[in-house]
């Protein structure tokens, strides 16, 4: 199935000394995956005990072809969720056994999205929270089903989408179903989770890809959006609007996750254009802001950074790169990596490259030397893994496989 290499040499590497504090995700209630970029929206898996040097094949637990999506994973109560394409007509959002793949349902709930550039299908993400479950269609569509049976509860209609069909996934904030809008709508939008209303709008930009990014700065929760030509931040209550920049990007792609942290809010995008940091202040009942650092260091077209230990680790539309947070110093790159996925745990980068191939190392500045390189898929591999109970989820554009990092080390 798959191609291990067992003493795969030193790959590119540039280092620079800088210093950097510790940054750790905060802890879950459980080792559930339920969203887009895992429990804490920041692609940090929780999980430990990880078998990261393989010298024979990685188990293969089971594989299922689904039809064309980008969509990833949301894994909770032995539960995958994620999407495809039926019958050439519909996207489907499928509930499948963690430890077989087997359907326990699934419900069409947007006609197929086509796209003869990247590919067909949904782009977003399902969400879990609770006995509920949501879903973006890549034509506007917004659904909430019952997770354990997928009876559809409520929907909503967005009806501007971008150029590449609507890519956010649904952020639960609270009591909140809150989206990516349009210009009509709003730019950000939130419901009530439960009865569909909608509770506020805040600003009117269009459409960017991005999921709703929520934090806490200074006690007070805040949402981000990174829509197609600004960058902004709402009051998570109230959904007024407290702090905006304009960030325009060709064909209006802004697509990567916000990151905050300690003070800062971080934003890249690709096209050549690059990243920020900004150092968040209080201003009244708003947010202002100063730049710490601007640089095209990182280019994060489609694919999202991830913050560990004061380092920023992404393969951008240039390579796999280590930046430091602080600074925006490049600590390393491996250029022939680019527009792959990254998650990271126990300490582990979990690579895998646009082309299918699986590469673990551990998550250092000081260098990218992995410790198992093997091919688990083939095809465009542009949708990011999920870790769920010792098991990796990935997929190309119409099949899923799961493999086994917690079983018995080999050797």
């Amino acid at each position: 199935m798959h191609r291990i290499i067992k003493h795969p040499s030193v790959l590119l590497v540039v280092i620079a000394c800088v210093a950097g504090g510790l940054v750790q995700a905060t802890p879950s209630a459980a080792a559930d995956w339920p969203n887009f970029r895992g429990p804490n929206h920041d692609g940090i898996s929780t999980e430990t005990g990880l078998t990261t040097t393989w010298d024979k094949p990685i188990p293969l637990i089971w594989e299922r072809t689904v039809g064309s999506a980008f969509s990833s994973f949301a894994c909770v109560n032995g539960r995958v969720y994620t999407c495809g394409t039926q019958d050439d007509q519909q996207q489907v959002l499928f509930c499948l056994n963690a430890d077989t793949g087997a359907v326990i349902w699934q419900k069409p709930f947007e006609k197929r999205y086509r796209d003869p550039q990247g590919g067909d299908g949904t782009r977003a993400t399902p969400t879990v929270d609770g006995d509920r479950v949501y879903i973006m269609g890549g034509h506007g569509k917004l659904v909430a089903f019952n997770a354990a049976s997928g009876a559809e509860l409520w929907s909503q209609q967005f009806n501007e989408k971008p150029h590449w069909g609507y890519s956010g996934s649904v952020l639960i904030e609270g009591n909140l179903a809150v989206v990516t809008g349009d210009a009509t709508a709003g730019a950000l939008v939130a419901f009530d989770k439960i009865t569909g209303k909608k509770v506020w709008t805040s600003g009117s930009d269009v459409a960017g890809y991005t999921t709703p990014y929520p934090f806490t700065f200074q006690g007070k929760r805040y949402i981000a959006g990174f829509m197609g030509r600004s960058a902004m931040i709402a009051d998570a209550a109230t959904g007024a609007q407290v702090w905006t920049m304009p960030w325009k990007t060709s064909y209006n792609v802004n697509s990567a996750a916000p990151i905050y942290h300690d003070g800062h809010l971080f934003f890249s995008s690709g096209y050549r254009h690059g990243a920020i940091l900004l150092r968040l202040r209080a201003d009244g009942d708003k947010l202002a802001t100063e730049t710490v650092w601007e640089s095209d260091v990182l280019r994060n077209k489609f694919q999202s950074c991830i913050l560990y230990q004061d380092h920023l680790y992404t393969s951008d539309e240039k390579s796999l790169k280590c930046v430091n947070f602080r600074t925006g110093v490049l600590a390393w790159e491996v250029p022939r990596l680019k527009h792959g996925t990254v998650i990271i745990a126990d300490g582990s980068l979990l690579v895998l490259s646009q082309g299918g191939e699986l590469q673990i190392a551990p998550a250092s500045p000081t260098g990218f030397v992995p410790t198992t390189q093997a091919s688990i898929l083939n095809g465009r591999c542009w949708t990011v893994s999920a870790l769920y109970q010792g098991r990796l989820y990935a997929r190309n554009l119409d099949r899923l496989v799961c493999f086994d990092l917690k079983g018995s080390r080999p050797g």
